[in-house]
């Protein structure tokens, strides 16, 4: 879901931001939380068509998030403060802003209705929108430069000890990845793991409310602070054993991490089952 989307056809995306949302928190939450207004008419009711989208609104924590479709393809978008049902304040915010905001706030209550952190990075998935954290990358053919940059790029956004292991998890994989030349299957789940379970892993915490990530404590006893830090630490035991396997020139070792990588991040990125 794009900004260009937005502007090419903005009904067709209101629609697919509502529908999106519907997936990621399921019906009956939805039905608690999202709003979504319509223009009908007397032609579309005769129809038996719903009518075009004029507002979406979502309310979760206090705040209120509204995009109204204007005239045109154009798009007003705020956050409101809500207190007793009245409004306290109340701020624009640029298109792009406003979906990181959604995006995030729909992964905190899909996390608060299931209980359990990893339905939070579920539901940012299935709702499709590149939210905060969305510059968190590792391009295959900058790999070298983007793995040396990336803890300084997250430095300011993580918990330090997220961000202190996510230099111990670069430092080895720069470390590892020379030595796997010629090794064709476990330099491709080395790059994999730069390229995809990292970055991914990140990209998916830093979408979530900041607050609500360091402080929310979910039914199964869970913050994503500490739901992060066990992915961490899953991903750093797994690099280490490969740089290891990587210096004994051990195939048979590399082979058997990189398939429980695989088996692991094929799930979500904050999945701790």
């Amino acid at each position: 879901m794009t900004l260009e989307q937005a502007t090419a056809d903005p009904q067709a995306f209101l629609a697919g931001l509502a529908d999106g949302a519907i997936r990621a928190l399921s019906a009956p939450v939805a039905a608690s939380v999202l709003t979504v207004e319509r223009n009908r008419s007397l032609a579309d009711r005769l129809a038996g068509k719903p009518g075009s989208i004029r507002e979406i609104r979502l309310g979760a924590n206090s705040e209120t998030l509204t995009l109204t479709h204007l005239a045109g393809p154009r798009f007003l978008a705020q956050a409101q403060k809500v207190s007793g049902g009245v409004v306290i304040s109340r701020r624009t915010l640029t298109l792009g802003e406003w979906l990181s905001v959604f995006a995030g706030r729909i992964a905190a209550v899909a996390g608060d209705a299931a209980g359990e952190a990893s339905a939070a990075a579920h539901a940012l998935h299935t709702l499709g929108i590149e939210s905060t954290g969305s510059d968190v990358r590792v391009a295959d053919a900058t790999l070298d430069v983007d793995l040396r940059s990336l803890p300084a790029r997250v430095e300011s956004r993580l918990p330090p000890e997220a961000v202190t292991a996510v230099r111990r998890i670069t430092g080895l994989l720069l470390e590892t990845l020379p030595r796997l030349a010629g090794n064709l299957e476990a330099e491709m789940t080395a790059r994999r793991t730069a390229t995809s379970y990292l970055p991914e892993t990140l990209r998916t915490y830093l979408a979530l409310p900041a607050e609500w990530a360091h402080n929310h404590v979910l039914a199964d006893g869970t913050t994503p602070d500490t739901a992060l830090a066990a992915q961490l630490t899953v991903l750093e035991t797994a690099v280490t054993e490969m740089y290891d396997a990587a210096v004994r020139d051990d195939a048979e070792g590399l082979l058997i991490n990189g398939r429980f990588l695989s088996a692991r991040f094929a799930r979500s990125s904050l999945d701790l089952s």
